[in-house]
């Protein structure tokens, strides 16, 4: 009978690396509450004692200065124990503020909101099905609303929608456009805004967050823009479209091969069909080195994955990845797929396909 040798460095070095992961789960909360309370913002405005960024901020002293002390150790805010100041770093000060592409902090919000859903998690890991996508709502809206604005505003227009060759001049003439699964609407506001020669529809099942597109562009006087509550897989095919957009959309949905024949089945020949999703492979053994693997695998199962097989979906999950998506694609009757990678975005690519015909 053979005895198991065990490796105690590997014990030691397997239980750092455990405790290590809660200690940064810990440390996600306190970016989320800093980032909420205006705290990050107030120290990127300039150091201070808590007493004073507490002041600053509106906040109570005694909260801040014990955030701030997850903050320091973290490594994330410096602090002068001489003076007892705090601040961020001016590098630290563009992952954590402001309202462009590299503020980070809104992600921290993913965390904290599908830690809630554990339990029930558990639930169907032992009795199948899923989480239904409601359970999520209004919550999971508003979290990608704040992780995807910046990239939108600084990156959609000039860096994403150039990767598919004559579609910025097509826009520009004026073309017809759907933006699947477009949640609060921004990414179709921002294109409205951009190419007011063409118009947009916004397609989503979320009546609330498709208010909330419908305000913003109420409030910027644009009109070449709407919103319809719809199941994509029902997507309008006469008229027909000009060009299909959809941000990290089709991972998720119950029977993506549906939507995207009904996305080519809805555009005209030679019509443009550009998606943004996860850039990551869509086989486990080529992500292990894939930094952010664990997190994306993480939140497929407790989002994307599931609210897919609460509807008796595919599952396909976060991390379908770049072999399967382009396969998919094609089975569609894509034609001329290409992947790009996005500029400055290590998380996600572009998929860039078009009917035949063109």
């Amino acid at each position: 009978m053979s005895t198991m040798t065990i490796d105690e460095d590997k014990v030691q070095a397997c239980a750092e690396r455990v405790f290590g992961a809660y200690v940064d789960s810990m440390l996600v909360l306190m970016i989320d509450l800093a980032d909420r309370t205006g705290l990050l913002a107030t120290l990127a405005e300039g150091p201070g004692t808590s007493d004073d960024l507490a002041a600053r901020a509106g906040l109570h002293e005694r909260y801040v200065r014990e955030c701030l002390g997850s903050l320091v150790t973290g490594g994330l805010v410096d602090y002068e124990p001489a003076e007892r100041r705090y601040g961020l770093p001016p590098e630290h000060a563009i992952c954590l503020t402001g309202d462009g592409p590299t503020n980070v902090a809104p992600a921290s919000r993913l965390t904290t909101l599908l830690a809630h859903h554990v339990d029930e998690a558990e639930t169907v890991c032992r009795d199948g099905g899923g989480i239904p996508y409601e359970r999520f709502r209004p919550g999971f809206t508003g979290v990608m609303d704040g992780m995807s604005r910046g990239v939108f505003d600084h990156r959609l227009v000039d860096g994403i929608l150039p990767l598919a060759d004559g579609l910025v001049a097509g826009l520009g003439n004026g073309l017809r456009v759907a933006d699947l699964g477009c949640g609060t609407g921004h990414s179709s506001v921002v294109l409205a805004e951009a190419f007011p020669s063409s118009t947009v529809v916004g397609y989503d099942l979320s009546e609330d967050a498709l208010d909330v597109g419908r305000d913003e562009a109420r409030r910027r006087a644009i009109s070449n823009v709407r919103f319809e509550r719809l199941d994509i897989l029902e997507l309008p095919v006469d008229p027909p479209f000009d060009a299909i957009v959809g941000f990290d959309v089709i991972h998720d949905q119950a029977d993506p091969a549906g939507v995207l024949a009904r996305a080519r089945e809805a555009l005209v020949p030679g019509g443009v069909f550009l998606i943004l999703d996860i850039k990551a492979s869509s086989r486990l053994e080529d992500n292990l080195d894939h930094p952010l693997a664990p997190w994306l695998y993480a939140i497929s199962t407790l989002h994307c994955m599931t609210v897919s097989l609460a509807r008796d979906g595919e599952g396909l999950g976060t991390v379908w990845g770049e072999q399967l998506a382009q396969q998919m694609l094609d089975e569609a009757g894509f034609v001329d797929i290409q992947v790009h990678d996005v500029p400055d975005d290590p998380l996600n690519q572009v998929y860039v396909a078009r009917t035949p015909g063109y």
